[in-house]
């Protein structure tokens, strides 16, 4: 009876050493904190290019990685209190993209590791200290996005040299929305063109959008470069078309949905790139040892099925300048 006894143990303990190693190991897996500005479903092509990254290095979800998510789903206000939440669950590194969401992290802790996929003036706005040392707890990719507004008012002006009003779209939530547009009002004055600034918050609002844009008079549309636009793109293209608007925008992406014109990086590319920083930092690194890297190349990207839609015939000297025409 007592060597039946002790098999019975033996046989127990075996079945659950496993067990309780793997919830062990599950324990011990590093914890990645991810927030992003816009909705779970469908995810943005930023965190599916961030994910898709880090597998690529080697890291298989609840394997050799954890992760911890939260959305913004387009409402800047959301995000303080969802890396609140993120910030007490003590995660090896926080992982974001967009401006509103770095200001908020930065608010939220000075201890734990943050990678910003892109943001815009990161070095302006005080978050860090200088590019090459940033001297905190933040580190990723940045952009000049006040240069990125310029240049894309400026080809626009080059595409259609007749235009005289611009609509720029902007979120309704983006806190420094206004901020850009006062950039962008200083250009259109050299240029000699008027904007007249459209905010938008949900879908829902983009007719009303548009119709405003024809009261107004626009000639051609601006679009800013927002989780909520990048989101649905496709659906502001096609009403920018149906009211006969040359449209600029950011991004490879948005050319192929549509944009007579684009300028800048793809923000999939970035954020690919982002996964390079947390990869690191679990490995040991700090932020202070990675600098925050710039974007300054802007491709311009051209979209001559729109140009033929909308009945443009696009100068040459502008056709020229493309690094991509899609046909």
């Amino acid at each position: 009876m007592k060597i039946m006894t002790l098999l019975i143990i033996l046989v127990l303990g075996m079945l659950g050493a496993p067990l309780t190693a793997t919830a062990q190991s599950q324990g011990t897996l590093p914890l990645v904190g991810v927030l992003d500005p816009g909705p779970s479903q469908p995810p943005s092509r930023c965190l599916a290019a961030f994910q898709q990254s880090l597998r690529d290095l080697g890291y298989v979800e609840g394997h050799t990685i954890r992760f911890a998510y939260r959305y913004g789903e387009d409402h800047a206000d959301r995000l303080p209190p969802l890396l609140v939440e993120l910030v007490h669950l003590a995660p090896d590194v926080l992982w974001l993209h967009s401006t509103p969401a770095a200001v908020a992290a930065k608010q939220a802790t000075t201890t734990i590791p943050i990678v910003v996929a892109v943001a815009s003036n990161l070095v302006e706005r005080g978050l860090v200290a200088s590019l090459a040392r940033p001297g905190g707890n933040l580190t990723g990719l940045d952009i000049r996005v006040d240069d990125v507004l310029v240049k894309q008012l400026e080809v626009l002006k080059d595409a259609v040299p007749t235009l005289a009003r611009v609509a720029v779209l902007s979120g309704s939530t983006d806190p420094f929305g206004q901020e850009m547009f006062h950039h962008l009002a200083r250009a259109a004055q050299a240029l000699g063109v008027q904007l007249q600034r459209v905010e938008v918050g949900a879908p829902p609002a983009f007719e009303a959008a548009f119709a405003a844009m024809a009261a107004g008079g626009a000639e051609a549309l601006l679009i800013t470069n927002t989780a909520l636009f990048a989101q649905h793109g496709q659906q502001l293209l096609a009403l920018a078309l149906r009211h006969r608007l040359p449209t600029v925008s950011y991004g490879r992406s948005f050319a192929e949905a549509g944009s007579l014109l684009t300028i800048g990086r793809a923000v999939s590319e970035l954020c690919q790139r982002s996964a390079v920083f947390v990869h690191k930092i679990l490995h040991g690194a700090t932020p202070t040892e990675l600098p925050i890297e710039r974007v300054d190349k802007f491709p311009l990207v051209i979209n001559l099925k729109t140009a033929e839609a909308l009945g443009l015939t696009l100068p040459p000297t502008v056709l020229f300048r493309a690094d991509e025409v899609l046909k």
